[in-house]
């Protein structure tokens, strides 16, 4: 069971009134992904900054951690991130 971390960058967008997640892009590394959501953010509501570790093989989910946020992030956005 080999794990693989990925790092993405999570937008977030208004519609109907509301803060939803949008596009995702991946990035190599995690500072790539904080610099590229935090610059994201002067063009969106929101950004975060994530890392998943997921199995390589099955592609089940291992963890998902919050790198950073910058700019509006609905509130519930960690607690998904859980299963929660």
């Amino acid at each position: 069971m080999a794990m693989k971390s990925t790092f993405l960058v999570q937008t977030f967008v208004i519609k109907r009134k509301r803060l939803v997640p949008g596009d995702r892009e991946v990035s190599p590394t995690e500072s790539g992904a904080l610099k590229k959501a935090e610059a994201m953010a002067g063009r969106m509501p929101g950004t975060a900054a994530l890392k998943v570790v997921a199995d390589d093989e099955t592609g089940e989910l291992e963890a998902a951690t919050i790198l950073g946020q910058f700019g509006e992030v609905p509130e519930d956005f960690a607690e998904s991130l859980q299963g929660g």
